[in-house]
């Protein structure tokens, strides 16, 4: 496997693939990697000749009171992780290749950005959205690959690739669960152990209410349902519970549309996990 630290590394490493033809799909990360971001790489080996990871904790998504200092890193274990399933080359840039001085240009999408995360956390969608096109830009990929875990996030990059143009193949890969459903995340090691076995209470509130949508009269009365599910959990505490169209987020009127997700985001003490399900 291929360790690149600089732009102009990864334009000579890509040079004889793009020459070639190949298909390079491509799994942007902030390291820290679990098996959801292992999965990632499995489904791109389908379709991809060359298979690129990144691995940049981007300062611009975290805000002024967030986590940045303490994001879990562990440089070593995520290189053996990736040369297990034969990565051919991994981006590993300094802050500095990213952002040189006086960096002043961000890509930002517009109201998508400012709804269910994006509320609490001003700014952050267009942290994401600047450094995905600038990655997208260096490493010149056919396709990536993002995780169903954080929807919203996938459905704003999609949005991005879209309004400008960009020639990238945006493809969805399934959350990656424990075996008691939390989705897996580099913050689950925030959680205390009694915070841990609390967490699962997403997984089955959203289980519950796929399973007994048809019985509901309104999207209010399926959201105060999962609400009073979740609220049983006294170290749960909810930031949201909404309903929104899988195409664009727009918020769902009627429960009997196709593609609705249930997507929500929870606080157990100071770690805030999300999740989603598509409940049609």
């Amino acid at each position: 496997m291929k360790i690149l630290k600089t732009i102009s590394e990864v334009k000579e490493y890509i040079k004889p693939l793009k020459l070639k033809d190949q298909i390079i799909g491509f799994v942007p990360t902030m390291g820290a990697l679990h098996d959801g971001h292992i999965a990632l790489g499995e489904e791109a080996r389908y379709e991809c000749d060359c298979l690129i990871y990144s691995i940049f904790v981007n300062p611009t998504q975290f805000g002024p009171n967030e986590d940045l200092d303490k994001y879990p890193r562990d440089l070593d274990g995520d290189i053996a992780k990736l040369e297990a399933i034969d990565v051919d080359a991994v981006f590993i840039p300094d802050r500095s290749v990213i952002y040189p001085e006086n960096y002043k240009t961000y890509v930002k999408v517009d109201e998508l950005g400012n709804i269910l995360c994006g509320k609490s956390r001003v700014d952050h969608f267009q942290g994401v959205t600047t450094v995905v096109s600038k990655l997208f830009n260096i490493v010149q990929c056919d396709e990536a690959y993002f995780g169903k875990k954080d929807i919203q996030q996938f459905i704003i990059l999609k949005k991005m690739v879209e309004d400008l143009n960009m020639p990238v193949k945006m493809i969805s890969v399934d959350t990656v669960r424990e075996d008691d459903g939390l989705a897996k995340s580099s913050r689950n090691t925030y959680l205390s152990a009694d915070e841990r076995a609390a967490a699962p209470v997403l997984y089955r509130s959203m289980v519950t209410a796929k399973k007994n949508i048809d019985l509901y009269f309104s999207p209010e009365e399926l959201i105060e349902d999962v609400h009073t599910m979740i609220s049983m959990e006294p170290l749960a505490k909810i930031e949201y519970i909404e309903l929104r169209r899988y195409n664009d987020l727009s918020e769902v009127e009627d429960l009997s549309e196709e593609g609705i997700l249930l997507i929500l985001a929870v606080r157990f003490g100071t770690t805030r996990l999300i999740d989603n399900m598509l409940l049609r």
